[in-house]
């Protein structure tokens, strides 16, 4: 099951759940077999290949500042870090790491944009945005370092970081929510039912996966 794509991929699916794809109510519960198999994956594996470093620039005098999302949405934000001088890129200025703080110690000791400086501390605002104190007295160039939710495989996303390295496990995800959905608890084998016996596959593959992404992870710690 190497080289998977979107195309293999639903090929592959309509042909092991002996499904049509161009069933019109395939197609509506499709999106949510891939969501469902792509963040069970994510959630539980912690993949290195989900870490990114990802720029944004503040504005001056805001101290709100959404956190870059160009390579896909921030799940979390490890580091955090202002660049000096201002409008410097990361490996040409000085990286001023952000220390978390709670929105109360930002609002009391930083109330307004008076004493504006090079931000020192930050909280998470909400998913997207974080708030930091000082506020920021120029439009400085941030550099955020974290976990990202990789875009979803789709007609325009033909490949994922799961169909290209673990597309095993994101297959047998993806037939767990099938057989729900087929509510068709046939068996893949005789005994068990189906979306069982997937499950246990998927739990099988899964203890691999962990030990190789184990792996990769004590050879760059």
């Amino acid at each position: 099951m190497s080289d998977m794509n979107y195309s293999s991929f639903v090929s592959q699916l309509c042909n092991q759940a002996q499904l049509s794809a161009s069933d019109p109510f395939f197609q509506t519960q499709l999106p949510l077999i891939i969501t469902d198999a792509e963040l069970r994956n994510y959630r539980t594996l912690d993949l290195l290949d989900t870490s990114e470093i990802a720029t944004g620039t503040m504005t001056a005098g805001n101290r709100s500042f959404a956190l870059p999302s160009t390579n896909g949405t921030f799940i979390v934000a490890e580091n955090i870090n202002v660049i000096t001088p201002a409008g410097t890129e990361p490996d040409a200025g000085t990286r001023n790491s952000l220390t978390p703080a709670s929105q109360a110690y930002l609002d009391f000791s930083w109330p307004s944009v008076n004493g504006s400086s090079v931000p020192q501390h930050y909280t998470l605002f909400n998913q997207d945005t974080i708030l930091v104190g000082p506020w920021p007295a120029a439009n400085y160039i941030v550099e955020v370092i974290g976990t990202v939710r990789p875009p979803t495989l789709s007609t325009s996303v033909v490949t994922t970081i799961l169909t290209e390295f673990f597309p095993d496990l994101f297959f047998a995800a993806a037939m767990v929510f099938t057989a729900g959905y087929m509510k068709n608890y046939g068996a893949m084998a005789d005994d068990p039912k189906m979306a069982m016996s997937w499950e246990t596959h998927y739990q099988t593959l899964l203890t691999d996966a962990k030990v190789e992404e184990g792996r990769k992870k004590a050879v760059t710690a």
